[in-house]
């Protein structure tokens, strides 16, 4: 079995997959914040006893908080699994919960007034992009996918003036709908831009 998780967004969702890919059991819930305290609690309902092969578990980009809050819990149940552990592009999940053969792309609301972006060919959800911090009027024009999903789709939809726009968060149950480029990574953050706090340098 494999178990899914993911808490760079306002939820904390997993899943639980068997050997072929179908889901077991997943659970979804929209926090906002507290994912550290949520998330352990959820995984062991979901589990119910079972115990896992393997961890997938979200890279980001997205909360800086919630994404270590999942990394780290993911690391600490692998080691005490003894179990594989990879990472999984939070961006192609949220673009994975959107049933369409045409391009779509994610936006995320991210810090200072950005979005974090990328955008994915429809049916096979490979990356047409690299991920970028961007603001939104960049990403407007950056991007020309006719379906944009995450907290910063709409903006997108209306700088354009064309397109479909859904507000919507991932779910953890998609994870087995990403191809492996975005389902096999190292698990640690993808923050898609430098964080805020800076080393002072030296007088």
């Amino acid at each position: 079995m494999l178990l899914a998780f993911d808490t760079s967004t306002a939820a904390c969702t997993a899943a639980l997959f068997d050997e072929n890919g179908a889901c077991l059991a997943r659970k979804d819930e929209v926090i906002g914040r507290g994912h550290s305290e949520r998330l352990v609690p959820m995984i062991a309902e979901l589990l119910d006893g079972r115990r896992p092969s393997g961890i997938l578990v979200g890279t980001g980009p997205g909360s800086f908080t919630g994404i270590r809050v999942g990394i780290a819990a993911a690391h600490g149940l692998a080691i005490g699994w003894d179990v594989r552990l990879h990472g999984m592009s939070s961006l192609g999940l949220l673009a994975a919960g959107v049933d369409t053969n045409a391009p779509i792309a994610a936006a995320v609301v991210g810090g200072h007034g950005e979005l974090f972006v990328q955008q994915f060919e429809g049916e096979s959800l490979e990356p047409m992009g690299k991920i970028v911090s961007l603001r939104p009027e960049a990403a407007a024009g950056l991007l020309d996918a006719p379906i944009i999903v995450g907290s910063g789709a709409m903006q997108i939809v209306e700088l354009r003036g064309w397109g479909e726009g859904i507000d919507a968060l991932p779910t953890a149950a998609d994870a087995m709908r990403l191809p492996a480029v975005l389902r096999l990574l190292d698990p640690k953050p993808v923050y898609a831009r430098a964080p805020d706090a800076r080393v002072r340098e030296a007088a």
